[in-house]
């Protein structure tokens, strides 16, 4: 997938169908010259859904679409017939959208499974017919219900990326050269800051057939929490990441130092991010001698609470013990998960 294709943000003004009128007839046959009330209830107005979607990646789909409306509900008629329903209009959006309220910012929607629907803007009621209001003392009645309105309602559709590995660094820290080298993605990459502006999405594969997903985030920059830079819109796809890693440069100031900056950014934003599984890459790692890995080793042993690999991805180093280390943790976090939803169901 392009970069340019990737499209994680869109804004809809939706409208959902207006029910249908009741229908005033009354019933006329040759030998029947006064029936009384026949008239049928008006159809109901079309919803505006959303539904999961395992098969999309991206909102790309939605990019030119701004105004989507249901269908109006049919009108009664005579012999009590009631008017069809509106159709429906079903927007189909990957897994990890998040709906909010444009006007209020406020989540009124997650969607996380596949086959999930959401009614969005529920169609209005269909108006009832004139056979519903006969009585012993009006049993002529000449009018119906109209059709109840349909809802209007603007929202803005995020999409936070179900990956299995979120990348997390500064600018130009090598993220997009690894995810072009573990996987068969095909990142823009270039020598400054800001090369990625969208995340982009690699499949590993590992050993025995099996596979797990690496997104690769906009790098983030100090202050990013408050919105800086690209701000918000990155650090909201690594909240649904399994495990972060972690790559800072070989050739850093104070790796230590970068490591701190990037989960103290992560904290601000959302202080749930550190409880996830976490692995620090030094990238890069193919302009150090054996002297200054030792020296740079000896340090991270005493600074650096956190487990760490020294990695090279054009020099093609210790690509294999990323991989392995990943999986061993992604498999470890599998089994967490599994407990807590065991543990949850049987409380």
């Amino acid at each position: 997938m392009t970069e340019g294709n990737f499209v994680d943000y869109v804004k809809l003004h939706l409208f959902s169908g207006k029910g249908g009128k009741g229908s005033a007839h009354l019933r006329r046959e040759k030998y029947i010259p006064k029936g009384g009330p026949d008239g049928g209830d008006g159809g109901r107005g079309g919803h505006v859904i959303l539904k999961g979607s395992e098969n999309l990646w991206t909102l790309y789909h939605l990019k030119f679409k701004r105004h989507i409306k249901a269908e109006n509900g049919g009108d009664g008629s005579g012999s009590t017939s009631t008017g069809a329903d509106g159709e429906d209009q079903i927007i189909e959006v990957p897994l990890g959208t998040v709906v909010r309220d444009s006007e209020t910012q406020e989540i009124i929607y997650e969607i996380v499974e596949d086959g999930q629907e959401i009614i969005v803007a529920k169609g209005g009621k269909g108006g009832r017919g004139n056979a519903h209001f006969k009585s012993s003392t009006n049993q002529t009645p000449r009018y119906a219900q109209p059709g109840i309105p349909g809802e209007e309602i603007d929202i803005t559709i995020e999409l936070k990326i179900l990956a299995d590995v979120g990348l997390v660094g500064f600018p130009n820290a090598g993220k997009s050269t690894l995810l072009s080298v573990i996987t068969a993605a095909k990142p823009k990459i270039a020598d400054y800051e800001f090369t990625t502006l969208k995340p982009n999405l690699g499949i590993v594969k590992y050993r025995d057939f099996q596979t797990f997903v690496v997104a690769d985030i906009p790098g983030i920059i100090e202050g990013a929490a408050e919105g800086k830079g690209i701000g918000h819109r990155f650090l909201r796809h690594i909240e649904r990441n399994s495990v972060l890693l972690f790559l800072i440069p070989a050739d850093a100031d104070d790796i230590k130092k970068q490591y701190d900056i990037l989960l103290d950014e992560l904290r601000r934003y959302n202080p749930e991010m550190l409880d996830k599984e976490r692995l620090v890459a030094i990238s890069k790692s193919d302009m150090l001698d054996d002297e200054l890995k030792a020296e740079l080793k000896e340090e991270l042993d005493t600074t650096l609470d956190q487990p760490y690999l020294f990695i090279s991805s054009v020099a093609q180093q210790g690509l294999t013990e990323l991989k392995d280390e990943l999986w061993k943790m992604l498999t470890i976090q599998e089994v967490t998960d599994n407990e807590k939803a065991s543990e949850n169901y049987n409380s």
